[in-house]
């Protein structure tokens, strides 16, 4: 879905909307840029108030990559503890990649 956002068919907001996400701007410690909580079935995405408007806005597509990517799911919480690195980093690839290889306007 994030790839509609990337070519322009459907808007920053609705991709919100589509995954029932809200987006906070509260403090988070230094290099913490952002994380998700998803509660009865809303993505809670908090954002570090201090970023860029464009690290902001690309925080938020990495945690939107978490729920594209179906890693807020886990069975076993134990096991994510341990894959956590692997999570931030594919995330991280998957929107680096959009934006190198999809992105037709400026949506940062």
């Amino acid at each position: 879905m994030i790839t509609s956002l990337f070519n322009g068919e459907i808007s920053f907001d609705e991709l919100l909307h589509y995954y029932n996400a809200n987006v906070s701007y509260v403090d988070l410690p230094y290099r913490v840029n952002g994380f998700i909580f998803s509660y009865k079935g809303i993505n809670n995405i908090f954002i570090n108030k201090l970023l860029s408007y464009r690290n902001k806005r690309k925080t938020i597509l990495h945690e939107l990559a978490h729920i594209e990517l179906d890693q807020l799911e886990q069975i076993d919480n134990d096991l994510f503890a341990f894959k956590v690195n692997d999570y931030e980093d594919e995330a991280d690839k998957y929107i680096t990649f959009l934006i190198n290889n999809n992105l037709e306007g400026e949506i940062l």
